[in-house]
Protein backbone atom coordinates (compact mmCIF):
# COMPACT_ATOMS: atom_id res chain seq x y z
CA UNK A 1 0.00 0.00 0.00
CA UNK A 2 1.22 3.26 -1.42
CA UNK A 3 1.78 6.17 1.57
CA UNK A 4 -0.82 8.29 -0.12
CA UNK A 5 -3.42 5.19 1.06
CA UNK A 6 -2.14 5.08 4.25
CA UNK A 7 -2.62 8.85 4.85
CA UNK A 8 -5.92 8.24 3.07
CA UNK A 9 -6.40 6.13 5.97
CA UNK A 10 -5.74 7.87 8.69
CA UNK A 11 -7.90 10.41 7.46
CA UNK A 12 -10.91 8.77 7.15
CA UNK A 13 -10.63 7.59 10.46
CA UNK A 14 -9.93 11.41 11.65
CA UNK A 15 -13.25 12.41 9.81
CA UNK A 16 -15.13 9.49 11.91
CA UNK A 17 -14.15 9.98 14.69
CA UNK A 18 -14.98 13.91 13.94
CA UNK A 19 -18.68 12.97 13.07
CA UNK A 20 -19.08 10.39 15.65
CA UNK A 21 -18.09 13.90 18.24
CA UNK A 22 -20.04 15.78 16.68
CA UNK A 23 -22.89 13.78 16.55
CA UNK A 24 -22.75 12.92 20.24
CA UNK A 25 -22.42 16.45 21.28
CA UNK A 26 -25.39 17.61 19.68
CA UNK A 27 -27.96 14.43 19.87
CA UNK A 28 -27.00 11.75 22.27
CA UNK A 29 -28.76 12.46 25.88
CA UNK A 30 -26.41 13.24 28.46
CA UNK A 31 -25.97 9.97 29.58
CA UNK A 32 -25.03 8.69 26.15
CA UNK A 33 -22.04 11.30 26.16
CA UNK A 34 -21.05 10.33 29.54
CA UNK A 35 -20.77 6.82 27.95
CA UNK A 36 -19.22 7.94 25.12
CA UNK A 37 -16.81 9.73 27.22
CA UNK A 38 -15.79 7.40 29.30
CA UNK A 39 -15.23 5.39 26.19
CA UNK A 40 -12.47 8.01 24.77
CA UNK A 41 -11.04 8.30 28.43
CA UNK A 42 -10.73 4.30 28.94
CA UNK A 43 -8.81 4.60 25.20
CA UNK A 44 -6.58 7.16 26.39
CA UNK A 45 -5.89 4.74 29.69
CA UNK A 46 -5.13 1.21 27.66
CA UNK A 47 -3.21 3.18 24.97
CA UNK A 48 -0.53 4.37 27.37
CA UNK A 49 -0.90 1.19 29.10
CA UNK A 50 -0.08 -0.35 25.98
CA UNK A 51 2.94 1.83 25.51
CA UNK A 52 4.61 2.26 29.14
CA UNK A 53 4.04 -2.06 29.56
CA UNK A 54 3.60 -3.68 26.11
CA UNK A 55 6.53 -1.84 24.62
CA UNK A 56 9.14 -2.19 27.59
CA UNK A 57 7.64 -5.56 28.85
CA UNK A 58 6.62 -3.89 32.33
CA UNK A 59 3.70 -5.64 34.16
CA UNK A 60 2.52 -1.85 35.90
CA UNK A 61 -0.64 -1.74 37.83
CA UNK A 62 -0.23 1.72 38.70
CA UNK A 63 -2.54 3.31 36.43
CA UNK A 64 -5.25 4.09 38.58
CA UNK A 65 -3.32 5.58 41.19
CA UNK A 66 -1.37 8.52 38.53
CA UNK A 67 -4.96 8.77 37.41
CA UNK A 68 -6.22 9.73 40.91
CA UNK A 69 -3.36 12.22 41.13
CA UNK A 70 -4.04 13.84 37.75
CA UNK A 71 -8.13 13.90 39.00
CA UNK A 72 -7.73 15.24 42.65
CA UNK A 73 -4.50 17.67 41.44
CA UNK A 74 -6.55 18.80 38.27
CA UNK A 75 -10.17 18.86 40.46
CA UNK A 76 -8.67 21.39 43.11
CA UNK A 77 -7.66 23.63 40.20
CA UNK A 78 -10.53 23.97 38.66
CA UNK A 79 -12.86 24.05 41.99
CA UNK A 80 -14.72 27.11 42.56
CA UNK A 81 -12.54 29.55 44.76
CA UNK A 82 -15.90 30.41 46.66
CA UNK A 83 -16.27 27.07 48.13
CA UNK A 84 -13.11 26.24 48.29
CA UNK A 85 -12.89 27.99 51.86
CA UNK A 86 -15.27 25.64 53.42
CA UNK A 87 -14.38 22.38 51.46
CA UNK A 88 -10.87 22.14 51.20
CA UNK A 89 -9.77 24.31 54.50
CA UNK A 90 -6.32 23.26 54.86
CA UNK A 91 -5.58 24.50 50.91
CA UNK A 92 -2.35 26.61 51.15
CA UNK A 93 -3.79 30.25 50.12
CA UNK A 94 -2.14 30.84 47.24
CA UNK A 95 -4.10 27.42 45.97
CA UNK A 96 -7.08 28.18 47.87
CA UNK A 97 -7.32 31.69 45.25
CA UNK A 98 -6.57 29.61 42.28
CA UNK A 99 -9.25 28.81 39.83
CA UNK A 100 -7.72 27.64 36.57
CA UNK A 101 -10.07 26.35 33.45
CA UNK A 102 -9.49 22.97 31.96
CA UNK A 103 -6.61 22.58 29.85
CA UNK A 104 -3.91 24.01 32.35
CA UNK A 105 -5.57 21.93 35.20
CA UNK A 106 -5.17 19.04 33.37
CA UNK A 107 -2.00 19.91 31.86
CA UNK A 108 -1.24 20.17 35.80
CA UNK A 109 -2.24 16.81 36.80
CA UNK A 110 -0.52 14.94 33.91
CA UNK A 111 2.84 16.56 35.25
CA UNK A 112 2.00 16.06 39.19
CA UNK A 113 1.23 12.30 37.88
CA UNK A 114 4.08 11.80 35.94
CA UNK A 115 6.40 13.43 38.68
CA UNK A 116 5.23 11.15 41.18
CA UNK A 117 5.99 8.27 38.57
CA UNK A 118 9.56 9.59 38.09
CA UNK A 119 10.13 9.58 41.96
CA UNK A 120 8.43 5.95 42.28
CA UNK A 121 9.92 4.75 39.43
CA UNK A 122 13.74 4.93 40.77
CA UNK A 123 13.33 2.50 42.85
CA UNK A 124 10.47 0.07 41.79
CA UNK A 125 11.79 -0.31 38.48
CA UNK A 126 14.49 -1.96 39.63
CA UNK A 127 12.13 -4.97 39.74
CA UNK A 128 10.42 -7.49 37.30
CA UNK A 129 7.37 -9.37 36.47
CA UNK A 130 4.87 -9.68 39.61
CA UNK A 131 7.11 -7.91 42.53
CA UNK A 132 6.81 -5.11 40.00
CA UNK A 133 3.05 -5.40 39.97
CA UNK A 134 2.81 -5.76 43.63
CA UNK A 135 5.17 -3.16 44.15
CA UNK A 136 2.50 -1.19 42.14
CA UNK A 137 -0.55 -2.29 43.45
CA UNK A 138 0.95 -0.84 46.93
CA UNK A 139 1.20 2.60 45.19
CA UNK A 140 -2.42 2.50 44.57
CA UNK A 141 -3.01 0.97 48.57
CA UNK A 142 -0.96 4.12 49.73
CA UNK A 143 -2.19 7.07 48.22
CA UNK A 144 -5.67 5.92 48.73
CA UNK A 145 -4.79 6.05 52.36
CA UNK A 146 -2.80 9.49 51.73
CA UNK A 147 -5.97 10.58 50.12
CA UNK A 148 -8.84 9.36 52.65
CA UNK A 149 -7.06 11.25 55.34
CA UNK A 150 -6.16 14.54 53.63
CA UNK A 151 -9.66 15.74 55.31
CA UNK A 152 -8.72 19.12 54.63
CA UNK A 153 -7.22 19.29 51.19
CA UNK A 154 -9.32 16.29 49.16
CA UNK A 155 -12.44 15.99 51.83
CA UNK A 156 -11.44 12.13 52.41
CA UNK A 157 -13.22 9.44 52.34
CA UNK A 158 -16.55 11.62 51.93
CA UNK A 159 -15.02 12.42 48.31
CA UNK A 160 -15.04 15.99 46.33
CA UNK A 161 -18.11 16.66 45.12
CA UNK A 162 -19.38 19.88 42.65
CA UNK A 163 -16.47 19.73 40.37
CA UNK A 164 -17.47 22.11 37.35
CA UNK A 165 -18.43 19.58 34.74
CA UNK A 166 -15.48 21.25 31.87
CA UNK A 167 -14.97 17.88 30.20
CA UNK A 168 -16.61 17.32 26.96
CA UNK A 169 -16.48 15.04 23.75
CA UNK A 170 -14.08 17.54 21.97
CA UNK A 171 -11.38 17.16 25.17
CA UNK A 172 -11.67 14.06 25.17
CA UNK A 173 -11.17 13.48 21.88
CA UNK A 174 -8.06 15.99 21.26
CA UNK A 175 -6.83 13.97 24.10
CA UNK A 176 -6.66 10.81 22.96
CA UNK A 177 -5.19 12.16 19.22
CA UNK A 178 -2.30 14.04 21.48
CA UNK A 179 -2.04 10.22 23.09
CA UNK A 180 -2.20 8.12 19.82
CA UNK A 181 0.25 10.71 18.18
CA UNK A 182 2.66 10.84 20.78
CA UNK A 183 3.07 6.77 21.18
CA UNK A 184 2.61 6.20 17.98
CA UNK A 185 5.84 8.17 16.84
CA UNK A 186 7.94 7.36 19.87
CA UNK A 187 6.76 3.45 19.16
CA UNK A 188 7.93 3.64 15.53
CA UNK A 189 11.33 5.43 16.22
CA UNK A 190 14.65 4.45 17.90
CA UNK A 191 12.84 4.74 21.10
CA UNK A 192 10.20 2.64 20.64
CA UNK A 193 13.29 0.15 19.13
CA UNK A 194 14.87 0.44 22.29
CA UNK A 195 11.81 0.17 24.71
CA UNK A 196 11.01 -3.63 22.28
CA UNK A 197 14.88 -4.99 22.48
CA UNK A 198 14.41 -4.21 26.37
CA UNK A 199 11.07 -6.50 26.28
CA UNK A 200 12.34 -8.64 24.38
CA UNK A 201 16.15 -9.55 25.88
CA UNK A 202 17.31 -6.92 28.47
CA UNK A 203 20.47 -7.88 29.03
CA UNK A 204 21.50 -8.02 25.00
CA UNK A 205 19.56 -4.52 24.53
CA UNK A 206 21.99 -3.16 27.43
CA UNK A 207 24.99 -5.54 25.67
CA UNK A 208 24.25 -3.15 22.56
CA UNK A 209 24.36 0.14 24.37
CA UNK A 210 20.26 0.32 25.38
CA UNK A 211 20.36 2.66 28.69
CA UNK A 212 17.77 0.08 30.18
CA UNK A 213 17.16 2.13 32.89
CA UNK A 214 16.42 5.25 31.48
CA UNK A 215 14.21 3.98 28.70
CA UNK A 216 11.79 2.25 31.38
CA UNK A 217 11.46 5.19 33.50
CA UNK A 218 10.66 7.41 30.58
CA UNK A 219 7.99 5.14 29.48
CA UNK A 220 6.93 4.49 33.24
CA UNK A 221 6.42 8.43 33.48
CA UNK A 222 4.86 8.73 30.29
CA UNK A 223 2.34 6.43 30.59
CA UNK A 224 1.82 8.06 33.97
CA UNK A 225 1.46 11.57 32.84
CA UNK A 226 -1.43 10.14 30.39
CA UNK A 227 -2.78 8.25 32.82
CA UNK A 228 -2.97 11.69 34.85
CA UNK A 229 -4.43 13.69 32.23
CA UNK A 230 -7.22 10.73 31.99
CA UNK A 231 -8.28 11.48 35.55
CA UNK A 232 -8.36 15.06 35.22
CA UNK A 233 -10.80 14.46 32.30
CA UNK A 234 -12.67 11.32 34.22
CA UNK A 235 -13.19 13.92 37.29
CA UNK A 236 -14.41 17.02 35.01
CA UNK A 237 -16.19 14.17 33.37
CA UNK A 238 -18.08 12.38 36.38
CA UNK A 239 -18.10 15.80 38.69
CA UNK A 240 -16.80 14.12 41.70
CA UNK A 241 -13.98 12.13 43.02
CA UNK A 242 -13.94 9.18 46.19
CA UNK A 243 -11.11 7.28 46.42
CA UNK A 244 -12.57 3.91 46.36
CA UNK A 245 -13.39 5.39 42.46
CA UNK A 246 -9.41 3.94 41.82
CA UNK A 247 -9.11 0.32 43.08
CA UNK A 248 -8.24 -2.68 42.00
CA UNK A 249 -10.76 -3.90 40.22
CA UNK A 250 -10.31 -0.58 37.56
CA UNK A 251 -6.38 -1.51 37.21
CA UNK A 252 -7.58 -5.64 36.18
CA UNK A 253 -9.64 -3.86 33.56
CA UNK A 254 -7.15 -1.62 32.00
CA UNK A 255 -4.69 -4.62 32.02
CA UNK A 256 -7.69 -6.61 30.35
CA UNK A 257 -8.04 -4.35 27.41
CA UNK A 258 -3.96 -4.00 26.92
CA UNK A 259 -3.79 -8.26 26.70
CA UNK A 260 -6.94 -8.75 24.71
CA UNK A 261 -5.98 -6.01 22.12
CA UNK A 262 -2.36 -6.98 22.05
CA UNK A 263 0.42 -6.18 24.58
CA UNK A 264 1.95 -3.09 22.23
CA UNK A 265 -0.40 -2.90 19.73
CA UNK A 266 -2.36 0.74 20.14
CA UNK A 267 -4.62 0.08 17.69
CA UNK A 268 -5.29 -3.27 19.51
CA UNK A 269 -5.73 -1.13 22.87
CA UNK A 270 -8.28 1.11 21.39
CA UNK A 271 -10.57 -1.23 19.79
CA UNK A 272 -10.31 -2.75 23.04
CA UNK A 273 -11.24 -0.25 25.50
CA UNK A 274 -14.00 0.83 23.88
CA UNK A 275 -15.36 -2.45 23.20
CA UNK A 276 -15.14 -3.66 26.55
CA UNK A 277 -16.74 0.14 27.93
CA UNK A 278 -19.44 -0.61 25.14
CA UNK A 279 -20.31 -3.94 26.71
CA UNK A 280 -20.34 -3.00 30.30
CA UNK A 281 -22.78 -0.75 29.40
CA UNK A 282 -24.89 -2.52 27.02
CA UNK A 283 -24.80 -5.85 29.40
CA UNK A 284 -25.76 -3.60 32.72
CA UNK A 285 -29.58 -3.44 31.57
CA UNK A 286 -29.46 -7.62 31.82
CA UNK A 287 -28.09 -7.49 35.28
CA UNK A 288 -30.60 -5.41 36.63
CA UNK A 289 -33.14 -7.49 34.63
CA UNK A 290 -31.99 -10.69 35.90
CA UNK A 291 -30.99 -9.74 39.26
CA UNK A 292 -27.29 -10.88 38.22
CA UNK A 293 -24.79 -8.67 39.67
CA UNK A 294 -21.13 -9.49 38.36
CA UNK A 295 -22.06 -10.98 35.04
CA UNK A 296 -20.71 -8.30 33.05
CA UNK A 297 -17.01 -9.10 35.30
CA UNK A 298 -17.76 -12.70 34.75
CA UNK A 299 -17.79 -12.09 31.16
CA UNK A 300 -15.16 -9.88 30.77
CA UNK A 301 -13.11 -12.48 32.96
CA UNK A 302 -13.86 -15.66 30.53
CA UNK A 303 -13.12 -13.25 27.46
CA UNK A 304 -9.53 -12.87 28.82
CA UNK A 305 -9.46 -16.48 29.71
CA UNK A 306 -10.38 -17.68 26.22
CA UNK A 307 -7.85 -14.91 24.91
CA UNK A 308 -4.53 -16.11 26.93
CA UNK A 309 -6.04 -19.78 25.73
CA UNK A 310 -6.03 -19.21 22.32
CA UNK A 311 -4.31 -15.87 21.41
CA UNK A 312 -1.87 -15.15 24.34
CA UNK A 313 -0.53 -12.79 22.29
CA UNK A 314 -3.76 -10.42 22.17
CA UNK A 315 -5.77 -9.70 18.74
CA UNK A 316 -3.40 -7.59 17.09
CA UNK A 317 -0.05 -9.21 19.15
CA UNK A 318 2.53 -5.76 19.12
CA UNK A 319 1.58 -4.89 15.58
CA UNK A 320 -0.87 -2.45 14.07
CA UNK A 321 -2.87 -3.48 10.90
CA UNK A 322 -0.73 -2.95 7.70
CA UNK A 323 -2.99 -0.11 6.33
CA UNK A 324 -2.29 2.17 9.12
CA UNK A 325 1.85 2.09 8.89
CA UNK A 326 3.21 4.99 7.20
CA UNK A 327 6.30 5.17 5.51
CA UNK A 328 7.68 3.05 2.76
CA UNK A 329 9.35 -0.44 2.66
CA UNK A 330 12.65 0.35 3.50
CA UNK A 331 14.84 -2.00 0.72
CA UNK A 332 18.50 -2.90 0.69
CA UNK A 333 20.44 -0.97 -2.27
CA UNK A 334 21.32 -2.72 -4.85
CA UNK A 335 24.12 -4.76 -5.13
CA UNK A 336 24.12 -5.30 -1.63
CA UNK A 337 24.44 -9.25 -0.24
CA UNK A 338 21.23 -9.13 1.45
CA UNK A 339 19.54 -7.72 -1.44
CA UNK A 340 20.60 -10.61 -3.34
CA UNK A 341 17.44 -13.64 -3.33
CA UNK A 342 20.03 -16.16 -3.52
CA UNK A 343 21.59 -14.51 -0.04
CA UNK A 344 17.93 -14.14 1.33
CA UNK A 345 17.54 -18.09 0.73
CA UNK A 346 20.52 -19.15 2.18
CA UNK A 347 19.79 -16.99 5.62
CA UNK A 348 16.26 -17.67 5.92
CA UNK A 349 15.18 -20.02 8.99
CA UNK A 350 15.03 -23.70 7.71
CA UNK A 351 11.40 -24.84 8.49
CA UNK A 352 11.00 -27.12 11.44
Amino acid sequence: MSVERHHLAWALLALAAVAITAYGEAYLSGYGRTVLGFAGIYAILAVSLSFSNGLTGLFSLGHPAFMMVGGYIAAILTFPVSRKGFMLPDLPAWLATAELSLLPATLAGGLTAALVAVVVGFPVLRLRGHYLAVATLGLIIVLRVVVNNADGLTRGALGLNGIPRLTNLWWILLWLAITLLVCWRLKHSSVGRSLMAIRENEMAAACMGVARARSKLVAFALGAFFAGVAGALWAHLLTNLTPNSFDLALAFMLVVMVVIGGSGSLTGAIIAAVAIMLLREFLRPLEQTMNAYGLVQIIIAVLLIGTLLLRPQGFFGSAEPRWLRLGKTVREPEGSAAADPRHRRATAPADN
